[in-house]
């Protein structure tokens, strides 16, 4: 048998010889290891969790949600946000600006024991915030907010700062926009004003001129006129009547031209007015963004370490290693003694 073969080819029972052979060894091994691993644990800093868990609302605009018919309304202020909206909303969770707002919030430079001054502070700064707070969506479609920290008050705090900051940040976001639309809107709807405002000064105008209603005045002064020519009126009524016919003929395609234009700039105005209010809601209006299914509390348990499983990976490990320095000790011995 060639030493390669008497180093890798091993049996079930000489393995179970090999244990019984250095039992002792591993035995206190084992003992020393479990100790340690025991020992090591309580020098960790205990840190507790807290969970916020909220489900996204599915509305953006509060003008279309508010004020638009409800056959015609694609989204509703009560319903729960789906995979879209809790995938929106982890990317508003992992932003910069919550991060931002809520480092300045509770001050977690100085919290995570970490000097501005020093080197490198804002990349200390996020892998503490990666390694303590993470955001989930769950298999329900909501999002979860976990945050670890050596103080349970400001774990929960925390999480629950986070879920608050989580729709300011949104909302901010929101009217950033919806004033930028609002801007083009507004001045949309007040140009349309002074069109449909100059229509109507035209049409005063024509009304002063006696042009009111083109199509009643001409069928009016056009039988008036008929009656009188075929009775043998007075000369200076059928005058008159000719004179208003002819201010008819001269200012009626104007009048036709500015009365129809009108109404078609009236429901231009119309959609318009609707689209402000709209609008206007969008930037002076706020609503939550989330659902609350429940807010973080004050943990009473520690979270991490779990101690039993530090001195079983720690007694595993140290034992598997010593196995492999026990069996390497005894194939260089018969590889010797050969």
């Amino acid at each position: 048998m060639s030493t390669k073969e008497n180093f890798i080819d091993f049996t079930f029972s000489d393995i179970l010889s090999f244990i019984l052979r250095w039992k002792k060894h591993l035995i206190i091994i084992g003992f020393v290891a479990a100790v340690a691993s025991a020992a090591g644990s309580y020098l960790i800093k205990p840190r507790y969790e807290a969970e916020v868990v909220f489900y996204p609302t599915t509305v953006n605009s509060i003008g279309n949600a508010m004020f638009t018919d409800l056959n015609k309304r694609e989204n509703d202020v009560l319903a729960f946000g789906e995979e879209e909206e809790a995938e929106n909303a982890l990317q508003i969770l992992k932003s910069d600006k919550l991060s931002s707002r809520i480092t300045q919030n509770f001050d977690l430079m100085k919290h995570y024991d970490i000097d501005p001054n020093g080197k490198y502070p804002l990349t200390k700064l996020q892998e503490k915030m990666k390694k303590n707070i993470s955001y989930n969506r769950t298999r329900y479609l909501s999002v979860s907010i976990k945050v670890l920290d050596e103080d349970p008050e400001m774990a929960a705090k925390l999480a629950n700062g986070i879920a608050t900051a989580y729709d300011s940040v949104k909302t901010a976001i929101q009217k950033e926009v919806a004033r930028e639309a609002f801007a083009i809107v507004d001045e949309e709807f007040r140009n349309k004003e002074q069109e449909v405002w100059k229509l109507k000064v035209g049409l005063m105008e024509l009304g002063e001129k006696g042009i009111l209603d083109i199509e009643k005045q001409a069928q009016s002064i056009s039988e008036s006129l008929y009656a009188a020519q075929s009775r043998g009126g007075n000369a200076a009524v059928i005058s008159q009547l000719r004179a208003e016919k002819d201010t008819l003929a001269k200012y009626g395609s104007e009048y036709t031209n500015l009365y129809e234009t009108l109404i078609l700039e009236l429901e231009e105005l119309s959609l318009l007015r609707k689209r402000h209010k709209k609008a206007k809601v969008d930037v002076e209006k706020t609503i939550p963004h989330k659902f609350i299914v429940s807010n973080a509390s004050v943990p009473e348990k520690k979270a991490l370490p779990n101690r039993k499983l530090i001195v079983l990976l720690g007694t595993a490990s140290t034992l598997a290693l010593a196995c492999i320095y026990l069996l390497f000790v005894e194939q260089r011995k018969k590889i010797q003694a050969a």
